[in-house]
């Protein structure tokens, strides 16, 4: 079975995307919980999968709590062979600002883009197309990705769209990326967002995100 290495500095990567990580992931894979004062080289050794949820934050500040060592032990372990797994804030982190671990590929904010139908960071759902498939996904300043699919540009795989079509989730090569939230949780739509409660998904999103690993790591 698969080790995942989950960070987790709440609030920036939060403990409920944990939580929800947990919930969705387990028991196919293992899951440890490592922090900012863990001995990264030590966790990743023992690791086939690091992972980074979303969580409260700034998409265009480098945090200086996950130092630059941190991040190029992160990037040596994707470049040995080890995979990524980043959703919302982790999926920014893949981008050449942070971990830089992705070919011409740029992680931006989707409220920005011109075409967005999502114009504010706040809490909702975003209409998305995964794999064919019409979903209402919790979304928090989730973030699209920015590349060429064809002559010269990047190779990668879209697993679900925004309603404008932009990239929602996607894999290339042993890194997956996702821009909203299947790890959401019941309590998530009756907290703070009761207006999006008829959203809630029974767990399904779980189980795509679920798919979604299986596939990352062709496990």
């Amino acid at each position: 079975m698969k080790t995942i290495a989950l960070f987790e500095n709440h609030p920036e990567c939060s403990r409920q995307c944990c939580e929800g990580m947990h919930t969705s992931l387990l028991p196919n894979y293992n899951i440890r919980l490592f922090g900012t004062y863990s001995d990264i080289e030590s966790v990743l050794s023992t690791a086939d999968i690091v992972a980074f949820p979303g969580g409260i934050g700034d998409a265009d500040t480098y945090y200086d709590f996950f130092k630059r060592r941190h991040g190029n032990a992160v990037a040596n372990f994707v470049e040995r062979g080890g995979y990524y797994l980043g959703i919302c804030m982790g999926a920014y982190w893949a981008g050449p600002d942070y971990f830089d671990i992705l070919d011409r590929i740029k992680p931006v904010q989707y409220i920005k883009r011109d075409t967005a139908d999502i114009r504010r960071p706040y809490g909702t759902v975003a209409k998305v197309d995964w794999l064919c498939s019409e979903q209402h996904m919790f979304f928090y300043d989730g973030c699209t990705f920015i590349g060429e699919q064809d002559g010269d540009g990047p190779v990668f795989d879209v697993y679900g769209r925004y309603a404008n079509h932009d990239p929602m989730a996607i894999i290339q090569g042993r890194v997956g990326l996702i821009g909203c939230h299947p790890e959401s949780q019941q309590f998530w739509y009756e907290d703070k967002y009761k207006y999006i409660n008829r959203y809630w998904h029974e767990g399904k999103h779980n189980q795509l995100l679920l798919e979604f690993v299986n596939k990352l790591t062709n496990n």
